[in-house]
């Protein structure tokens, strides 16, 4: 396969993975198993797996992650409103296999579940203490 197909074939993963995070916050946020959710700070159980699945799907290239590490579960501002999150560093490799170097991201949930997934602004990772993430530098494809 060329250089091309492959870049398309990423591109509808990405956006794949982004209407089904879409979908997910929706349900979780309006309702769940037909009971709706009023409280959005409920802790997510599986966090960590969560975030596993999510990257899988996420990154160009989910092997050979280094340098990863995660924070502990805390309530945080999202600008709006306070959410469950989890601050993560990792140097994930670029399309073309490259390290792009360590990045801080932030994970938020919503009533329990993995919501979005963005760059941390400096003061919302600020006070975040890190321990190794291992299960993230063991990720494949």
């Amino acid at each position: 396969m060329n250089g091309k197909g492959r870049g398309k074939s990423h591109g509808l993963r990405r956006i794949a993975a982004a209407l089904l995070l879409t979908a997910l916050a929706a349900c979780s946020s309006v309702e769940n198993q037909g009971v709706v959710v009023s409280e959005p700070n409920i802790p997510p159980a599986n966090y960590r797996a969560d975030i596993l699945a999510f990257l899988r799907t996420y990154l160009n290239d989910p092997a050979k992650i280094r340098t990863a590490s995660i924070s502990d579960l805390a309530l945080r501002s999202t600008g709006a409103a306070e959410r469950y999150s989890i601050c993560l560093k990792f140097n994930a490799r670029r399309a073309n296999g490259e390290y792009e170097g360590v990045k801080e991201r932030i994970v938020f949930f919503l009533a329990g579940r993995l919501d979005a997934m963005s760059e941390a602004r400096r003061e919302q990772c600020a006070a975040a203490t890190y321990q190794p993430f291992p299960e993230l530098e063991l990720l494949t494809r």
